[in-house]
């Protein structure tokens, strides 16, 4: 455990541990996001258990198999484009039961 500096209470106190992400039901949604964006649309995947080696290996192989771009936040995949169709049967291929989810 490493201990860390707090500059609110000025103690040292231990540093917390790996972020613990909640459990999803089984399902993966794939919803197309446009807000703060600048009104580029992105899909954004939730609903993976997977640790972030796995995730970042996934993102990758999507970006690949879509022909763009993306990154991995807080757990959650993002695709640039509004490519779900083409995610969906990716992921379904992968064995994922999949959901579109929002408009």
């Amino acid at each position: 455990m490493t201990l860390v500096y707090s500059t609110e209470t000025g103690r040292i106190k231990p540093e917390e541990e790996k972020i613990v992400r909640p459990k999803g039901d089984g399902i993966v949604r794939i919803q197309k996001q446009t807000k703060s964006r600048k009104g580029k649309g992105v899909c954004v995947i939730t609903g993976l258990d997977l640790e972030d080696n796995a995730l970042k290996l996934l993102a990758a192989e999507l970006k690949k198999q879509c022909g763009c771009g993306g990154a991995v936040k807080d757990g959650t995949i993002e695709i640039q484009g509004d490519v779900r169709d083409k995610l969906k049967t990716l992921l379904e291929s992968k064995g994922h039961t999949v959901k579109l989810a929002g408009g």
